[in-house]
């Protein structure tokens, strides 16, 4: 089945945010964070649509910026980026990673062939040659995406995974010092409760 149309490249979205700390080294992070919670019970996806999907994977340099995304197909990046959430929820949670997640990561991985493949033709005869990257744009992001996920839950940088500690925020970033904000804005936030908290004597702010 066919990913790609014969249409436009997406209008270029502005972020709702910058991404969270980790996530500029970790495509599969940016990923996981690519729909979020906002506060007052609004939520934004930067996957929404075809086109955001396809300006996402542009962004990141994994398709080109002239290649239409289907829905069938950003509905597969959509799906992976459940699964590389929940890895990391298991992750950061300290709970057995889901295997459903498991098997659907490591199927991403192993769907694009890395290696130059056998091939016969009455023309060449045998010889080797590589995936075509127009017919298989989203199954090697697929697979490209799913390895650096793997990369991050089990290098060095793993223990450093945590949760914005903002509610409602529900991004994950890479904890560096003391900070457990994914960005300046979730961080005045907590501040801004925090201190209503103590003007207050509520816990619950």
């Amino acid at each position: 089945m066919r990913c790609m149309t014969d249409s436009a490249p997406a209008e270029t979205l502005e972020p709702a945010a910058p991404p969270a700390p980790g996530a500029e080294r970790y495509p599969a992070l940016d990923l996981a964070n690519s729909a979020m919670a906002l506060p007052g019970g609004h939520t934004l996806d930067l996957l929404a649509t075809p086109a955001d999907a396809g300006h996402w994977l542009t962004g990141h340099g994994l398709a080109p910026a002239d290649a239409g995304l289907r829905e069938v197909c950003a509905a597969q990046l959509r799906s992976l980026r459940e699964q590389i959430r929940a890895l990391i929820a298991s992750r950061v949670d300290g709970h057995p990673a889901p295997a459903s997640a498991l098997a659907a990561v490591n199927e991403a991985m192993t769907k694009a062939p890395a290696a130059a493949l056998l091939h016969w033709d009455a023309t060449r005869g045998l010889h080797r040659a590589s995936a075509h990257p127009t017919t298989q744009i989203l199954e090697h992001a697929l697979a490209a995406l799913a390895a650096d996920a793997a990369e991050l839950l089990t290098g060095a940088d793993a223990e450093r995974l945590t949760s914005c500690g903002s509610p409602p925020c529900t991004r994950y970033l890479l904890r560096h010092g003391r900070r457990q904000w994914c960005s300046v804005r979730c961080g005045d936030r907590a501040r801004a409760a925090r201190a209503y908290a103590r003007r207050t004597g509520r816990d619950d702010p």
